[in-house]
């Protein structure tokens, strides 16, 4: 039996587009005689669809789409991920399902059993869980057919919620041949990792291989790796596609399976995570040009390495804009980084409208000392100025906060956060450190004074970050306890030996700060919990 493992970037919504994908990977399957073509989760649509599902004339047209593709099938199995109306309507008008096509028809539904509510998934708002599950008689095998989340509760690895049902070992007295599940599995730091053990758990429970066919690209604030693969009924990894790309991925099951070896690279995955997500928040988004403050700091340099990656250096415009406070330094850095990333540098001094606003505004300040407010005019002085080439050149603005900055709101509102995508937002400050060092394995891409000198905004004299918040390795260690890792202040100040006092300080700055973060644009999600998707709080409350 040789499968095709169809590892496809759909766009959300667009039904001609993904249909034309999945017939160009039905072509592709002929050609190559295959037997059977999985594609991932949603594949019609594309993941998540949202609130897109609760537009009649919207699964109306999935209808008419899955048709075509079911007119192409001759003489081929194919299983596509779809939405479609739920005939019995018991509560939820739709189901999350895998089409099965055979030779021009559609042989029924599986439908998925396990629907997430958790962090950034919400199917349950959508979808009514499937009820029957069953094999599928296809090219001479008895296939058991699950979407994404329905093989995770057999791993023990979910660690928001626990369902009542394990759709895996209900398959185990049917006895499968092959077990294939449809993924919409979105990356995050070690995650790769989990999905391959619980693959390999269902496969060796079942007895049998298991393919995994895993939707690719970057869909909004979410990111997906493809890494389709096949794994063994004795749990090792035999095949594997490509990480962050588009495959057309075949295997045959007819001959002996044999490991591989593989070695993940977090950080090289890290890294092309953000390429991808930025790449295609642009391009199907319909926009191929970003612009975004160079300062001189790690952080607007590690944006602009990955959108030069990503959109190419033509298209990034990096926007220098000392002040008065401004080191000769940093805007060298500045200078140098665009050099080696051979992307276009504009200087625009603000000294003139900074003191323009401080003349405006002094009888209206009525003679208060500077404080965080001159600061802050700087930091907005420089966001019009991006937003003006933004809206004069068609530039996305792309904001450089990170996820420590954002934490604790050392950052302003209409200044520095303002932008149409923000790149780093789920990066802590170590994190960023780390990438951006990676980056100049080889060669100096990012100045290594730029990564040596202490951390500044330089909005006031002399100023240093370690002024206003305590060192990134404390605070970074807050918030992967309390945002990511959900434990209390105690539990956080006794594990990294933190006075229990900075702790709470912390963590009241986190919950004080929810009002800014709402008010940013959309982030890239790279980690199990960013503060731009799948994390919700009230803004206006009194636990902490």
């Amino acid at each position: 039996m040789r499968v095709l493992l169809a590892q496809i970037n759909p766009i959300i919504g667009d039904l001609e587009g993904n249909t034309q994908q999945i017939l160009a990977a039905l072509e592709k399957g002929k050609q190559n005689q295959v037997d059977l073509i999985v594609f991932p989760e949603l594949a019609l649509t594309g993941y998540p669809p949202e609130d897109l599902l609760l537009l009649p004339h919207f699964m109306e047209e999935i209808e008419k789409h899955l048709q075509q593709i079911v007119a192409q099938s001759q003489n081929i199995a194919l299983i596509v991920g779809t939405p479609r109306l739920n005939p019995h309507i018991l509560e939820k008008k739709l189901y999350n399902s895998a089409a099965i096509i055979q030779n021009q028809q559609i042989l029924g539904f599986q439908d998925k059993h396990l629907l997430p509510t958790y962090d950034v998934f919400d199917e349950r708002r959508y979808f009514e869980p499937g009820e029957q599950i069953r094999v599928w008689p296809l090219c001479g095998k008895n296939v058991a057919i699950t979407i994404c989340e329905d093989m995770w509760q057999h791993s023990h690895l979910l660690k928001f919620t626990h369902y009542r049902h394990d759709p895996i070992k209900s398959l185990i007295p049917l006895s499968p041949d092959l077990l294939i599940n449809l993924s919409a599995s979105p990356f995050c730091v070690g995650q790769l990792r989990d999905r391959f053990v619980t693959l390999s758990k269902a496969a060796m429970t079942l007895q049998c291989p298991a393919l995994l066919c895993n939707q690719v690209g970057g869909n909004d604030s979410l990111i997906f790796d493809g890494h389709s693969c096949l794994i063994d009924e004795m749990g090792r990894l035999c095949s594997l596609a490509k990480g962050f790309k588009e495959e057309m991925h075949i295997v045959d099951l007819s001959q002996p399976l044999a490991e591989i070896e593989w070695m993940e690279s977090p950080l090289e995955n890290l890294y092309s995570a953000l390429v991808i997500g930025v790449r295609d928040y642009f391009h199907k988004s319909g926009f191929t040009r970003a612009c975004l403050g160079l300062s001189g700091g790690i952080d607007s340099a590690l944006v602009a390495c990955i959108a030069a990656e990503a959109l190419g250096r033509e298209n990034v415009l990096g926007v220098a804009m000392p002040s008065r406070y401004s080191s000769p330094e940093s805007l060298l850095d500045a200078q140098q980084l665009a050099k080696n990333l051979k992307i276009e540098l504009w200087t625009i001094p603000i000294e003139a409208p900074f003191q323009s606003y401080l003349e405006l505004l002094n009888p209206f300040f009525l003679n208060k000392p500077a404080d965080i407010t001159e600061e802050n005019l700087q930091a907005r002085i420089r966001g019009m100025i991006l937003m003006g080439l933004s809206n004069k050149h068609g530039y996305i603005v792309l904001s450089t906060g990170n996820k420590s900055e954002l934490a604790v709101g050392y950052s302003t509102l209409y200044g520095d956060m303002c932008g149409g995508l923000g790149v780093i937002t789920d990066l802590c400050k170590q994190e960023v450190y780390a990438l951006s060092q990676w980056i100049n394995r080889d060669q100096e891409v990012i100045p290594w004074s730029t990564l040596h000198k202490p951390p500044s905004a330089e909005l006031r004299p002399s100023q240093k970050d370690s002024d206003s918040l305590p060192s990134y390795e404390i605070l970074d260690a807050i918030l992967k306890g309390y945002v990511e890792e959900h434990q209390t202040a105690q539990w956080i100040a006794e594990k990294h030996h933190i006075p229990l006092s900075l702790v709470e300080e912390i963590i009241h700055k986190i919950h004080q700060n929810e009002y800014k973060r709402r008010q940013s644009p959309p982030g890239l999600r790279v980690t199990e919990k960013a503060f731009t998707i799948g994390r919700k709080f009230p803004i206006v409350q009194r636990w902490a």
